[in-house]
């Protein structure tokens, strides 16, 4: 399945809050296939790294550009962390 920032609304949010940072990147994930498991061992993150994104917990920005990478998203997408 193909998908873009567009469909999953979450282009252009400068200051976005930790959680609408993680329910994008668990749509995202979502979209393309993956489990939490898949995409730990696509980034190189834990399964509890990549809950703790998607709940917002911890969005640390450079977990969350390897996790863009590893869904094939542009590296812009999170700048505002």
């Amino acid at each position: 399945m193909t998908i873009s920032i567009n469909n999953a609304d979450v282009s252009g949010n400068a200051g976005m809050p930790p959680v609408e940072i993680g329910e994008a990147v668990r749509r995202f994930r979502e979209a393309s296939g993956y489990s939490i498991e898949d995409l730990a061992l696509t980034c190189g993150l834990t399964d509890v790294e990549i809950s703790r994104i998607e709940t917002g917990e911890d969005v640390d920005p450079g977990r969350v550009k390897r996790i863009a990478a590893a869904l094939q998203m542009p590296a812009s997408t999170f700048d505002s962390l």
